[in-house]
């Protein structure tokens, strides 16, 4: 297996070239997956037992959450896992991109932590909280804040809340918009921010299973895909993949040291 850490002019190279229109069908070659630190140590292992089946796989791992889809529209790499999919959905409205799920993988805790404070109560007036600044990861944010009673929505919102949807802020919280991979590092200026387990293990800043309060496993729009350009569905190297990946004792092993009890699978049991 090769292990490849993308920057991201990794891409810019060649992507524009590539009109997404000619990119042509072929599954020969090692099978490119592109990811984010957040889900590649157990891909690696997924990786690993695929090379003993006899099938190549790349994992390319990318620092941002946009070059992971822009790479697959082009053909760059056959498939991605990093997103759900509301944040997919979002992102072919947005970029255009002829995406599709092509399988399920896991669902992960977010949740509301802080160096500062142990309980909500002890956060001060004004007191500043961090939250994601996508469209979809953002409203995931706010909907925690209002589950530990902090702010309320406007009746109806969900998933995908803006600030604009507070309608009561009895602390008056500032609340500001981080990239979500950022979000751990704010925690060293903050109140409070909304954290992912994988990336709080990752920075080493807070132990991810000390959130003051997890959303659950209640969203099931929020299980991470691996996600496709459409059309390439009957790639049958994406098929052993997968089965792998959802079914090896080894890369279950994997995931339950890398997650520890902060994911399911996001495929039947």
């Amino acid at each position: 297996m090769f292990y490849i850490r993308a920057v991201n002019r990794f891409l810019l190279a060649g992507m524009l070239s590539v009109s997404a229109v000619a990119i042509a069908a072929d599954y020969s070659g090692p099978l490119k997956v592109g990811t984010t630190s957040a889900y590649a140590p157990p891909l690696e292992t997924a990786a690993a037992e695929a090379k003993k089946q006899g099938l190549d796989v790349n994992v390319i791992e990318f620092t941002d959450w946009t070059a992971p889809n822009v790479s697959v529209e082009n053909g760059d790499i056959d498939v991605n896992l990093f997103q759900h999919q509301p944040f997919l959905d979002n992102a072919n409205q947005q970029g255009g991109f002829h995406l599709v799920k092509y399988a399920p993988a896991i669902i992960n805790n977010v949740g509301l932590y802080s160096k500062k404070h142990t309980r909500f109560a002890g956060i001060p007036e004004g007191g500043t909280v961090a939250i994601a600044n996508d469209p979809v990861n953002g409203g995931r944010g706010l909907l925690l804040l209002q589950k530990a009673g902090l702010i309320h929505l406007k009746p109806g919102a969900g998933i995908k809340s803006t600030v604009d949807d507070i309608v009561d802020n009895p602390k008056h919280l500032k609340i500001i918009e981080v990239e979500a991979v950022q979000l751990s590092h704010a925690l060293e200026e903050v109140d409070l921010a909304q954290g992912y387990p994988h990336y709080l293990r990752t920075s080493g800043i807070i132990d991810p299973n000390n959130a003051l309060l997890f959303d659950g496993l209640e969203h099931p729009e929020y299980v991470i895909l691996f996600v496709i350009r459409d059309g390439h569905q009957d790639d049958p190297r994406l098929k052993k993949f997968v089965d792998i990946y959802q079914h090896s004792s080894v890369v279950r092993a994997s995931l339950d040291k890398f997650y520890g009890k902060l994911y399911q699978p996001g495929w039947p049991q």
